[in-house]
């Protein structure tokens, strides 16, 4: 059973409201597993019962769950999935707990037709390199890194915070450390700071290493940071501008266009085009944070009009439900999309 026995109560009626209240006790076989499973000062049990509205206390290796039915049944598979986690050698930490309890709600949302049954495990979609394994957080992050699997061109777009660089460059590792591929090139569009590549400093590397540095901060957390200078000096993995992508055709390769709603539409077509045989190409994004001249359209806005429906290329859209860092930064999605939407909406009166 997973490494642990479940011992449960009859639900019995609230008396506060017409909710069933149910109750049961998980007992997981190893005490340490167990301990890291709770958290320190059973900080994890106490996210499971903020955000699930429940009461689980521990005592031993044993955590006693109690609160409304639907709420105690999230609760356990949470906790079910995290220890076989632990079971295989990984660790648990706050933002894994969130991710487990985000998916264990979905689950249950999603169950809207009466022919779906209720699955009694979280089956998450993981990335896995020699030196992290990565779960997916939310639901979107579920269907982007199937999407990666199955897809030779995936666009992921939406907020900041959400993964979506993050994991493309770990899935691009994953490929790399399978053989599937035989390099990696990242590629960003260097417009943000208004600087042209020629009057920067240094050779080419040290000219974009500042616009590529959330991507090599992805790459040291997949793969020893010996492996990927080797990879670098060796062009396994290849550090490629923009710009200069022109006329290559990119084969055997996992190729990740980073902030590309800041191509022109002829960039992204030229880019776009540069696929080659065996090759898979991430295309990541915000449309919300255009770096662009006035009047210059995105190549990335045009792409997502243009491209969907078409067999190969799959396109996930994030949200600001699906950012994983501080709670704080979803709040202050949010407020910036309900700005711009205020803002949208007086102009639109003006004409």
């Amino acid at each position: 059973m997973n490494g642990h026995e479940l011992v449960t109560s009859s639900p019995r009626q609230s008396r506060t409201s017409e909710t069933d209240v149910n109750h049961f006790v998980l007992t997981f076989e190893n005490n340490r597993l167990a301990s890291e499973l709770f958290g320190q000062f059973d900080q994890n049990l106490k996210l499971l019962e903020k955000h699930l509205r429940i009461d689980a206390t521990a005592r031993g290796n044993s955590v006693s769950i109690t609160g409304e039915l639907m709420a105690t049944n999230q609760a356990r598979r949470a906790l079910d999935f995290l220890y076989e986690r632990l079971q295989r050698g990984g660790s648990v930490e706050a933002s894994d707990v969130e991710g487990a309890i985000r998916m264990a709600v979905a689950s249950d949302d999603q169950l809207t037709l009466p022919t779906m049954e209720r699955k009694a495990k979280l089956s998450m979609a993981q990335i896995s390199t020699r030196k992290k394994t990565i779960a997916a957080r939310t639901p979107t992050q579920d269907a982007y890194m199937r999407a990666l699997e199955r897809s030779e061109l995936v666009f992921g777009v939406g907020p900041a915070g959400t993964g979506k660089t993050y994991l493309a460059v770990a899935h691009a590792a994953q490929l790399l450390e399978r053989g599937a591929v035989d390099r990696i090139i990242l590629s960003r569009p260097a417009v943000e700071a208004g600087e042209r590549l020629g009057f920067l400093p240094g050779d080419m590397k040290e000219k974009v290493d500042p616009y590529l540095r959330p991507l090599y901060d992805a790459l040291y957390d997949m793969m020893p940071g010996d492996k990927v200078e080797r990879a670098i000096t060796a062009g396994v993995i290849e550090i490629a501008p923009l710009a200069f992508m022109r006329g290559r055709t990119l084969a055997n390769a996992a190729v990740i266009l980073d902030e590309a709603q800041n191509t022109t539409s002829m960039q992204m077509k030229m880019f776009l085009t540069r696929l080659g045989e065996n090759s898979r190409m991430i295309i990541t994004g915000d449309p919300s944070q255009v770096d662009l001249p006035r009047g210059v359209k995105s190549g990335l806005v045009e792409a997502l009009q243009i491209l969907p429906g078409i067999e190969g290329i799959s396109i996930v859209r994030f949200k600001d439900v699906d950012v994983v860092r501080h709670p704080l930064v979803a709040r202050i999605v949010r407020a910036y999309d309900a700005d711009t939407a205020i803002v949208d909406e007086s102009e639109q009166i003006d004409r």
